[in-house]
């Protein structure tokens, strides 16, 4: 994948699919004026595993790349134990090692080349004395409120808020300068992040940076982003076929609507622009969907929007894009699991990062033993009281009453 160098083109692939720029005059200036490689870092807080929502980042990464950047890929462990501890310390590090095989197998899948990828993981700089002192500096000119807006689309949040999730945002505004970055690349739901990043770095004595957003890709559900928090929305990168295809048949696609459709934005915010990538044809598209016979036989796109139109109009129904979709992400899967199966770094990542919890076993509860009834306290009375009771319900029931009543009195019984 060769580099492009004309500042007009390197732009438009930079900003290629992304639903915002902020400062975007910072990225032109650079590609016309200065005239150098734009530096751009993303980051990633290595907590539940990454799932195919993380192959939007990845095409974004390749148009970076493909337009001469030098791309920095942030493993955020400090912050993925920050966010209310999702990754205890005792494993971060396994799991920051886990994210960094499968961002490689991603690119390394979809064609592209990552020798100029730069992998920094967080904890290497971020306890620094430099660092520290700056995150000190920033707390003290953002306020308790701005901090806590800035992460609520990001941070975790629960009823009773730890200080860690104030930390967060002022941490990853401060690494835009420690990582020595022209901009940084996230999902739209760092904005707030990135405006506290813009408005308080100044205050520190740091410039501006540009932000670049990508979409958020819909989950499985219905409604909500793909979340490694919630199994239903996703699909893993090492998912098997079989749980591919359950999971794409169980997901919410109502006929007719395209908005906020999982698996239509997944065609068109991954299936396309992988196409595009590989083939090196701005626009271009191939989706094959290998419909039974009895339904009509196969289809074929080669337009997205041609797509859209036929499921809008009930030409295309749910279950023939589900089977088109799961046939493809099951294809985009194939070599990341390959990779994975002949890995032992990748496989020790994956074992230590995300340890199987044994089940608990449950104690076995004591059957009380059968004492019989002569213990104090027993059910019955003793047997002699309950011989003189037997007789005395024989006599009653012949209807000797002088009788019943000798008896009982023998027995002590009221």
């Amino acid at each position: 994948m060769s580099s492009i160098t004309d500042p007009e083109a390197q732009y438009e692939l930079i900003s290629r699919d992304l639903q915002e720029v902020l400062n975007a005059q910072i990225i032109k200036n650079i590609l016309e004026n200065e005239k150098r490689a734009v530096k751009i870092y993303w980051g990633t807080a290595p907590t539940g595993k990454p799932h195919c929502g993380y192959f939007v980042p990845m095409v974004k990464l390749a148009h970076f790349l493909k337009a001469g950047c030098e791309v920095k890929v942030l493993l955020a462990d400090l912050h993925a134990f920050l966010d209310n501890m999702k990754a205890p310390l005792e494993v971060v590090q396994y799991r920051a090692k886990y994210y960094e095989c499968v961002i490689k197998a991603i690119l390394r899948s979809i064609n592209v080349p990552i020798e100029k990828l730069i992998f920094v993981v967080g904890s290497s700089y971020q306890k620094d004395g430099s660092y520290i002192m700056d995150l000190f500096k920033l707390s003290n000119v953002v306020s308790q409120n701005d901090a806590k807006r800035a992460g609520a689309d990001v941070v975790k949040q629960v009823a009773n808020p730890l200080l860690s999730g104030l930390i967060y945002p002022l941490m990853q505004a401060i690494d835009e300068e420690h990582l020595d970055v022209d901009a940084q690349f996230g999902g739209v739901d760092q904005r707030k992040i990135f405006v506290l990043a813009e408005e308080n770095l100044p205050s520190i004595g740091y410039k501006k940076r540009a932000h670049l957003m990508n979409p958020m890709v819909p989950g499985l559900g219905q409604g909500g982003k793909m979340s490694a928090s919630d199994p239903n929305s996703k699909i893993d990168i090492l998912e098997e076929p079989k749980v591919v295809k359950k999971k794409v048949n169980s997901a919410y696609c109502a006929p007719g609507e395209t908005k906020d459709n999982g698996l239509i934005a997944f065609v068109e915010y991954v299936i396309q622009p992988i196409h595009e990538l590989k083939t090196g044809v701005t626009g271009s598209f191939d989706l094959t969907i290998d419909r039974p016979e009895k339904y009509g036989g196969p289809m074929h796109y080669d337009s997205v929007d041609q797509l859209k139109k036929d499921y809008a109009e009930g030409k295309l129904s749910p279950p023939d894009l589900k089977i088109g979709v799961a046939d493809r992400i099951n294809e985009l899967l194939a070599p990341i699991r390959e990779e994975f199966e002949k890995s032992e770094e990748f496989q020790l990542a994956q074992k230590n990062g995300y340890p199987v919890e044994q089940p608990k076993q449950e104690k076995k509860v004591k059957k009380p033993k059968n004492k019989g009834t002569k213990y104090p306290g027993g059910g019955s009375q003793p047997t002699e009281n309950a011989d003189a009771k037997s007789e005395a319900n024989a006599a009653a029931t012949a209807g000797r009453v002088e009788e019943v009543v000798k008896k009982l009195d023998e027995a002590n019984i009221e």
